[in-house]
């Protein structure tokens, strides 16, 4: 009896122990393929035409590296997104440094489901692989970024962690607005200067020029002091401050460095003659009070609250940092008091050059990540799946038919005056649009199938429309019909742009010095400016000493590595 007993207990252990390895295996097969637990398929395609069935109800954590605002509850965007796809969204934004936040993030371990961030968590694995998950779950996905496949691959791991949100083009490019850098004067400026030929403010000294002029006619706007220039340096907008240098000389935005396109070779471009140049200018226009005096001590919040007052003469930025001040005049029927881009250049001898638009770029490394801890990978990319179709591309970008935009009898979109009022009318838009989610989406850009523009920013005949007669009479006055055309027309991309793009690997002797040089430039560059002018050549010098400490070479060997491994591997679309 004993030993049938024994016989019997060697039997449950040996049991036991086989159903535990074959739930092990279970478990780790789990942690490799994400499981899909929507219990039911998304999205079907079935002769290009959607179908959505009924989902599980889930929660979608979303961190968005950007201030912004929470949407109310009853968003009718979401309450769709919620009926379709069964799907709901508990936004984070950005508030303070994001280096602090990504911190945070990456010394916990634990993620939201969704992250729009770029190369630390890439490079503190934060983020799934995607390509596996695109496709095996997303065929529009797929198809979405098939020509640009290789590209928006991690070169050092050959995988996918963010899909892009911006750059994939559709049809001839035509675009309306720039949302790209340049020297931004206000209208009002040009206005009363009698709307001088662009060709007579296309040099650093003539811009300067008039804007010193017109705050010397009017030191006050509405009763504030007139700010004649203004600089965002902060976090890692600091592109405001940095990279001005390139434009000035004829090339486009790169980033840190300049590439020569006959030899594609890439150098850092902050140490060189041509940046002090612009530097000294900036000394001079400060000695002579039209730099804002807050400019290196405001945070992006109170950059963009200065631009909405409607007395800043003039910066250098990018057009899509400062759309929510643009905005905000807007609404406040300021239009004139709105800015646009000039073809600024250091001297004569660059005049004609200018590379501030660019074409469309598929914009790698910014986007929306599927982070490790997310609970439904599966799930999350089907939606993105669903979302990218014709169908949820016109709900996201032009809203829903018949209350946010008409289709006339040759199937045109249009608004009306009043659904273009509401458009721009941020209240509304924050009851009415999905922009946060939008915005780090994949999406679609250029033309739909139809003909139809995939916003009606780009909608030729809605656009011209939607100007208010201000702009339509200023815009005439210039014997121009879009803003885009005060810049010369974008060139073709050079197959390995831009290198601004390149991941520079945590913990390399490149991360490293570009670590420093980002470092010594926020420290000797608004000490130079801000400098009395008779000590900014020995501030200068001593930056240009420091710079030179530096393992320069690794940062820029790493760019020209990754520039002949474009070469190599990328295709010119």
């Amino acid at each position: 009896m004993k030993l049938r007993f024994k016989q019997l207990a060697s039997l449950a252990l040996v049991l036991v122990m086989i159903t535990s390895i074959i739930l092990s295996g279970c478990k780790k097969e789990e942690k490799e393929q994400p499981a899909d637990t929507s219990n039911k398929t998304q999205t079907t395609e079935n002769s290009g035409q959607q179908t959505e069935e009924k989902l599980k109800p889930i929660e979608l954590s979303v961190y968005i590296n950007a201030p912004g605002q929470q949407p109310p509850k009853d968003n009718k965007v979401y309450k769709l997104i919620e009926e379709k796809l069964g799907i709901t969204f508990n936004f984070e934004f950005l508030v303070g440094d994001s280096k602090q936040r990504f911190g945070v993030m990456i010394a916990s371990g634990e993620y939201p489901d969704i992250i729009n961030g770029g190369t630390e968590l890439i490079n503190a694995d934060a983020f799934l692989p995607l390509e596996e998950l695109i496709e095996n779950n997303a065929p529009n996905l797929h198809e979405h970024y098939k020509p640009y496949w290789n590209k928006i691959k991690d070169p050092d791991t050959g995988k996918l962690y963010i899909m892009p949100n911006y750059g994939v083009y559709n049809g001839e490019y035509k675009p309306t607005y720039h949302y790209g850098p340049a020297f931004w004067i206000q209208k009002e400026v040009l206005a009363d200067a009698g709307y001088p030929d662009i060709s007579t403010i296309d040099t650093l000294d003539e811009y300067f020029a008039l804007i010193e002029n017109y705050a010397k006619k009017y030191p006050e706007v509405d009763g504030k002091p007139t700010i004649g220039f203004e600089i965002i340096s902060y976090d890692w907008r600091n592109f405001g401050l940095l990279n001005a240098p390139q434009h000035l000389i004829g090339k486009p935005n790169e980033g840190g460095v300049v590439v020569d396109y006959d030899t594609n070779v890439a150098e850092i471009f902050a140490d060189k003659d041509f940046a002090k140049a612009y530097y000294k200018k900036l000394n001079e226009i400060n000695a002579k009070g039209l730099l804002d005096r807050e400019t290196f001590t405001q945070n992006y919040d109170q950059y963009l609250a200065k631009l909405s007052t409607g007395r800043v003469l003039g910066m250098f930025d990018q057009g899509w940092n400062f759309g929510n001040a643009k905005n905000s005049l807007v609404e406040q029927g300021l239009d004139n008091r709105t800015w646009v881009p000039l073809p600024v250049m250091l001297d004569e001898s660059y005049v004609g050059q200018d590379w501030y638009a660019d074409r469309s770029v598929v914009n790698v490394n910014a986007g929306f990540g599927i982070s490790v801890s997310a609970k439904d990978p599966v799930r999350i990319i089907k939606m993105f799946d669903a979302l990218v179709t014709e169908e949820w591309q016109k709900v996201l970008q032009w809203g829903i038919e018949g209350e946010d935009y008409m289709v006339d009898e040759k199937g045109r979109f249009y608004r009306t005056e009043e659904q273009r009022a509401n458009n721009k009318d941020q209240t509304w838009v924050l009851q009415n649009r999905a922009v946060p989610l939008w915005e780090s989406s994949p999406k679609m850009e250029g033309f739909y199938s139809d003909g139809n523009a995939t916003g009606s920013g780009e909608q030729p005949e809605e656009y011209f429309a939607a100007l208010v007669e201000y702009d339509k009479k200023f815009l005439e006055s210039y014997g121009k019909k879009t803003w885009g055309q005060f810049l010369s027309t974008p060139r073709e991309n050079p197959v390995a742009y831009p290198a601004w793009q390149i991941n520079i690997i945590d913990g390399s002797e490149a991360k490293i010095a570009s670590t420093k040089l980002n470092d010594l430039s926020m420290k000797y560059l608004p000490n130079a400016i801000l400098a009395e002018p008779s000590k900014f050549d020995s501030v200068w010098d001593e930056y240009v000493k420091e710079i030179g400490k530096l393992n320069i070479k690794a940062y820029e060997d790493r760019i020209n590595e990754q520039i002949q491994w474009r070469l190599e591997n990328w295709t010119s679309n």
